[in-house]
């Protein structure tokens, strides 16, 4: 009796292909076809056709008539995708694309600390200081790569994006959580917190719990700015 053809599944072909694209292997302007892509990965056509469709939704790949599939330039990537970022992290540029996403940070960020100074609730401003008090703590007890810290770390600046009251901010705070987790399972994120960091998320939240808006956007620019020291040193 034959051996039964194993075959690729969608979710498969999806990490696969994207990985290769991100990663360089397949540059921008390649062309790929859809009987190509059953054959490689002995997959059905409604199997290829669905993962292309995910690919084009990231910005990965564009399906033209009398050309086929074409992979397409880093600029038209969905870029703050989850698998995009995770893809990246991956990948040789991992260290450039980690400078990109902390300089988008420190463009944001402070500015919604300040607009969290003026808008967050009693709630928000409360939380807030809680949150960067467990970073303080597990930071200083060189917790700063264990999933306690990560844990607390997203949840901090998910609620500084929130309490600005901006829809915008938070819309952010998917990718900046994707960036923090990246770092940390890969074993980027030290135990111990570089030197001024856990004083500036502590000094950023008092502002922001105290109203001191100015305050609080120095601070949170004076903390990116170590972690950015840090990515790059990196």
């Amino acid at each position: 009796m034959p051996t039964p053809v194993t075959t690729a599944s969608h979710a498969h072909i999806v990490e696969t292909l994207g990985r290769r694209i991100v990663g360089g292997e397949l540059a921008p302007g390649t062309g790929l076809t859809l009987a190509g892509l059953e054959e490689s990965f002995a997959a059905s056509r409604t199997v290829v056709r669905e993962a292309v469709r995910v690919l084009e939704a990231h910005g990965l790949l564009t399906s033209r008539r009398r050309v086929g599939i074409v992979v397409r330039p880093r600029e038209e990537w969905d870029i703050l995708g989850a698998d995009i970022i995770e893809w990246s992290l991956d990948s040789s540029s991992r260290r450039a694309v980690l400078i990109e996403l902390t300089e988008l940070r420190i463009a944001v960020e402070p500015v919604a600390a300040r607009l969290a100074a003026e808008r967050a609730t009693a709630s928000d401003r409360e939380e807030l200081l809680r949150w960067a008090t467990v970073l303080s703590d597990l930071g200083g007890q060189g917790l700063g790569d264990s999933d306690e810290y990560l844990e607390a770390d997203i949840a901090y600046h998910r609620l500084l994006l929130r309490a600005s009251g901006n829809p915008l901010f938070l819309k952010l705070s998917e990718p900046i959580a994707e960036i923090l987790r990246g770092r940390s399972v890969r074993g980027l994120t030290p135990g111990m917190p570089r030197v001024g960091t856990l004083e500036a998320h502590l000094a950023t939240a008092q502002a922001i719990h105290d109203g001191r808006g100015a305050d609080a956007e120095a601070s949170a620019r004076e903390h990116l700015t170590l972690v950015s020291d840090e990515v790059e040193g990196a």
